[in-house]
């Protein structure tokens, strides 16, 4: 057996997340596959891999393998690279979790020039709203916006935002505009919730940060849903700037309360136990050189 071969074979079935993918992907059957992973499993003396007939999951030896074998993967394409005099291009999958919405409207704008820049690099995304699943599922990295929720991950800000309150011209002028965080409760708003949970609004910082508890005829546990109850008059929201980017500039939508917005980092997140490889560092960097010309992150105030 071939133990560099079938390391590489393992990790490309974690990252496409079925033996039949790999399969198709190399064009060998399905069986070539599985007993090659069997035959890594045998020299191991380890089960490495659940299998089931719908999905597969790593178990706990498979994912302290999986970790192991990404790190001699990416010292290999770094010497090669080096040997090279750096004539190697970077090359591989990253698979990346995204909250979708901030996927559809800005992520995927993103990919076009990282493709021209990296043509043997591809890009795998999964829409998820929380970065803590990266570990367990085996992605390289998970886009966050907000404060980091678990130390065991950690984090590179590549962009920043404004969180602002929002509301269509037509809304305030039926309704008029708060004069003060104090003074919405006479407003309806749009209502995020979080498990179950009405999700307060953050006035400020430290501590004269002011909180309030939103009230509404119409609550929601999707960002995307909030965007369309702000653009039908149903309310006033909070939200960070770059869910409202274009109707901010179209004038569609407007700002209020604008001394009292605050600044959240957008963040590329991955496990603290993994090092950081060549082709993540690269994706990593292509964000922040990219988000860098994104104006509609940090609106100057209407």
């Amino acid at each position: 057996m071939d133990k560099f071969s079938a390391m590489q074979m393992f990790v490309r079935v974690i990252e496409k997340g079925s033996f039949s993918a790999v399969a198709k992907e190399r064009g060998i059957g399905q069986p070539a596959v599985s007993k090659q992973i069997s035959a890594l499993e045998d020299e191991l003396g380890t089960e490495l891999i659940h299998r089931t007939s719908r999905a597969i999951a790593l178990t706990e030896a498979g994912r302290d393998f999986y970790e192991s074998a990404l790190r001699i993967l990416d010292d290999f394409e770094s010497a090669t690279s080096r040997i090279g005099r750096g004539q190697t291009a970077p090359k591989g999958l990253i698979r990346v979790t995204v909250p979708p919405t901030f996927a559809r409207l800005h992520m995927v704008s993103k990919l076009a020039a990282f493709f021209a820049a990296y043509p043997d690099m591809a890009v795998e995304m999964a829409a998820s709203e929380s970065p803590t699943t990266i570990v367990e599922d085996g992605f390289d990295l998970a886009i966050h916006s907000g404060d980091l929720p678990d130390s065991t991950l950690v984090a590179r800000r590549f962009a920043q935002t404004m969180t602002i309150l929002v509301a269509t011209p037509q809304y305030l002028a039926r309704y008029g505009a708060p004069e003060s965080p104090e003074d919405l409760h006479r407003f309806r708003s749009v209502v995020f919730v979080e498990r179950d949970s009405v999700q307060p609004w953050i006035f400020g910082s430290g501590q004269d940060a002011k909180r309030v508890i939103p009230t509404g005829v119409f609550r929601t546990s999707d960002i995307e849903q909030m965007r369309m109850g702000v653009l039908e008059h149903l309310g006033i929201a909070q939200a960070p700037a770059w869910l409202f980017a274009a109707e901010l500039r179209e004038g569609t939508v407007l700002r209020l309360l604008t001394t009292f917005e605050r600044t959240v980092p957008i963040l590329a997140v991955r496990p603290a136990s993994r090092r950081m490889s060549t082709k993540v560092r690269i994706f990593i960097e292509h964000l922040e050189k990219t988000f860098a010309l994104c104006s509609q992150f940090n609106p100057r105030p209407s």
